[in-house]
């Protein structure tokens, strides 16, 4: 998916929701255990109730693995069935890769070349070698995290070198050396307030992927006021909030009128923005 394909569907849908499907065999509804695949199975409910609300899906690889090989078919499965129903969604890899360079082309290979994602997340942490075999895919995008909505992320990313710049700055000017805002995005957390205004001074353009609304406590208002540049620039994620919002037979209308209201709230900011025609 393009840049201005991104764009397009934030203006269409006047939202800039992200989903996360961190979908938990220990937290889905008992009824769907006796499914054949219960992971894809609520994944499917979820996205068919929510696709009007938002324009990305971000699953997070962890919650897979930790099935072994049924949970990385349920991935993959996710993965294709939003491809062939939903294509207008873009579906971010959430699987923080990154390794020597010849490893790395395998990660490539299996992420874009393989399951098609359209986005992978990336530590950066090894430098321009293990992140150029992800660019090398047309119309794919790499997502490099910059700085994060965890505590721990002020150990290492807020720490400044003797040229006076953090961490998460050297990395931001850095890998603007390694491709453009047409195919790279970063990561910050939507617990980091005004930080946003430090982001942008370095990536104006660069599109924003934010986690950390909802359960961790992130404003959307303070990410939009400090993020938001004039194409929107942000893809703000929202994961147990939204699918855990029931628990019961109901679960996946709950996370549609969880995801509707987050959509609401967007799209006033859009308007306000001057991104979408004005709401009266």
């Amino acid at each position: 998916m393009t840049r201005q394909q991104l764009v397009e569907n934030i203006r269409r849908k006047q939202s800039f929701l992200c989903i996360g499907l961190d979908t938990d065999i220990k937290k889905i509804p008992p009824c769907l255990l006796a499914e054949a695949d219960p992971l894809f199975a609520f994944n499917k409910a979820i996205i068919d109730a929510t696709a009007s609300c938002c324009v990305a899906y971000k699953p997070n690889l962890a919650f897979y693995e930790s099935l072994g090989s049924r949970g990385l078919l349920a991935f993959e499965k996710t993965v294709a069935y939003l491809k062939a129903e939903y294509p207008d969604q873009f579906v971010i890899a959430d699987a923080k890769r990154g390794d020597i360079g010849n490893t790395s082309e395998l990660y490539a290979r299996s992420f874009f070349g393989l399951i098609k994602a359209d986005a992978l997340t990336v530590a950066p942490y090894m430098g321009e070698d293990s992140v150029k075999p992800f660019l090398v895919y047309p119309e794919s995008w790499v997502i490099l995290l910059v700085l994060t909505s965890n505590k721990g992320s002020h150990d290492f990313q807020l720490t400044e070198g003797a040229d006076g710049d953090r961490l998460f700055e050297k990395v931001l000017k850095k890998s603007q050396e390694w491709a453009t805002d047409e195919q790279m995005m970063y990561v910050v957390g939507a617990t980091q307030g005004e930080m946003f205004r430090d982001i942008r001074k370095y990536a104006p353009r660069h599109f924003l992927l934010v986690p950390g609304l909802g359960a961790q406590g992130g404003s959307l208002e303070e990410v939009v006021r400090y993020g938001m540049n004039d194409s929107c620039g942000l893809l703000v994620n929202s994961s147990r909030a939204i699918i855990y919002a029931g628990s019961d037979a109901g679960f996946a209308e709950a996370a549609r009128q969880e995801a509707y209201v987050i959509q609401q709230e967007m799209a006033l900011y859009l308007s306000e923005k001057g991104i979408i025609p004005h709401r009266t």
